[in-house]
Order: structure tokens, then sequence, then C-alpha cells
């Protein structure tokens, strides 16, 4: 597998001795057309955006993300329609890579090969599948490197050494430590600084991988991470943009704000 666009961005942040500044959004919120408006957006300062797969049963995803679940499968986006918004924000100047997050079924769905081969058609960078573990991801993944996409695995505070070194050797590039034993936007249940020593840990095993840490990430805490591969953010935004519909106010302009504010505290 060539040399991704994802390696690229990680290779050039580490130039720049700064972490990837990753964001996570729900394809389809608050509108299809203001999800691509807020990818564009939002690309002035990020380094990679995730796009998540609007599902009915997000287990591993906090109230923030629920909602914003809900509004987009209100606004009936289907499978399909992240492709178009994939397709639309890859034509962007300012287009980062882009990882697509979601759980196994409307994959399944939709069928692996057909799924795969869409993303690659359309400019996917990278593929995370909440609900699909290792080992049971193994088959899953090499077909992803197939099609040059890859296969970001996650990892968690009670992973075992063992458990950790068997998912290195199937991981692709980027691999995605979970900060914490919750949900999505769930709070810190100890220290930010432990959880840095957490994941020093694991990138002692991972030192030739790059590892992002996400879940509970807030303005509070971000600049703890200053010393990772990359943060993820995603309820937060989730948030702001429940919040902008709340306040009538425009949803694009207001997250821009925020990861604008976010983007300062790691530099």
């Amino acid at each position: 597998m060539k040399k991704s666009l994802i390696a690229e961005t990680f290779n050039k942040c580490k130039k720049e001795k700064r972490p990837a500044l990753l964001t996570y959004t729900v394809a389809g919120d608050d509108t299809k057309n203001k999800s691509l408006e807020i990818l564009k957006k939002i690309s002035e300062s990020v380094d990679i955006v995730e796009l998540g797969l609007p599902f009915n049963n997000p287990v591993a995803d906090g109230g923030e993300i629920q909602n914003s679940t809900f509004r987009s499968l209100k606004n009936g986006m289907k499978t399909k329609d992240i492709f178009q918004i994939v397709k639309s924000y890859k034509k962007f100047s300012l287009a980062r890579p882009l990882i697509i997050m979601t759980y196994y079924n409307p994959i399944l769905q939709y069928g692996e090969k057909k799924f795969l081969k869409d993303c690659k058609k359309n400019g996917v960078d990278g593929l995370i599948v909440v609900d699909l573990p290792h080992p049971e991801n193994r088959i899953f993944s090499k077909e992803c490197k197939k099609y040059s996409i890859d296969f970001v695995q996650l990892l968690s505070p009670t992973t075992t050494k063992e458990r950790l070194i068997k998912i290195k050797h199937d991981s692709h590039n980027m691999c995605y430590y979970i900060s914490s034993l919750s949900t999505t936007g769930g709070k810190f249940k100890t220290s930010p600084k432990k959880i840095f020593n957490n994941y020093k840990n694991v990138k002692k095993i991972y030192n030739n991988k790059n590892l992002v840490i996400g879940f509970g990430i807030t303005e509070k805490t971000i600049s703890y991470f200053k010393k990772t591969d990359g943060v993820v953010v995603g309820s937060l935004i989730c948030k702001e943009i429940t919040k902008s519909l709340n306040k009538r106010q425009n949803s694009v302009k207001m997250v821009s704000h925020i990861i604008k504010k976010l983007r300062k505290k790691i530099l």
C-alpha cells in the first residue's frame, strides 16, 4: 500500500512539532448541505476530518453525538448520501484526509465490497468501524488495504499488553486510543495527566504508528495532549451544532469559531 494521505499529514504535523487536530461530525447534520459547508469551513484549521455515518443503534456514542445522529436520520441521510458529501468535499481546494466512522451493520447492509469500492471511488482515506474489534476485523482490514484505505484500530485503557502487540501486527498507519471507558463525550474518570501517561505507555508499543487520542476531549482538557500524535474532538462539535440550532445561529460559523480556539490550545 502506497503512503496514504493520512500518513503524509501526520508527517507534516510532526515536522511542525505539533499534534494533528482531528474532528468528528455526523454526515447530514444539521442538514446535508450544512454538513458539507461545515467540513469545508473547518478545513482551514484541522488536519484530518472524521465523518460519521448515522446509525440508529450507536452503542458507543454519547448524548451529543446521538443528538446529531437523530437530526441526520430525520433529514433522511442514507449510506449513499455520505458518499455524495465525500465526493463534493474532496473537490474542495482545502480538502483534508477523510475518515468515515461507522458501525458494521450499515456496511453489511450496503455490501462490504460495494462499500469499499464506493469509498475508494469517492476519496475516502480511512475507516473506523466501532463495533468490529480485533481479531474479528482482520479480514475486513486486509480488504481495506486492497483499496488503499487505512483501517483504524481502536485501543482502550483495558487493552492488555499482549493484545496491544497482536493488534499492532494487524494495524495500518493510524490507531485510535480511547481515553477512558465511556461513550463519546463522557467526562474523564481520572485526571488528564494520568490519561496522558496511559497514552504514553501504549505509544511505547506503537512507536512506529500514528496514535491519536479521543473521547471526552474538551476545550479545558485538550492542551494536556499537546505531545500526542493527534487529538480527536467530536462531541464538543456536535454540542456546538445543537446550541447553534437552539439559538438560531449559523452552525457553520459557530463550529469554525470553536475549532480555531481548540487549534490554538495545542500549538
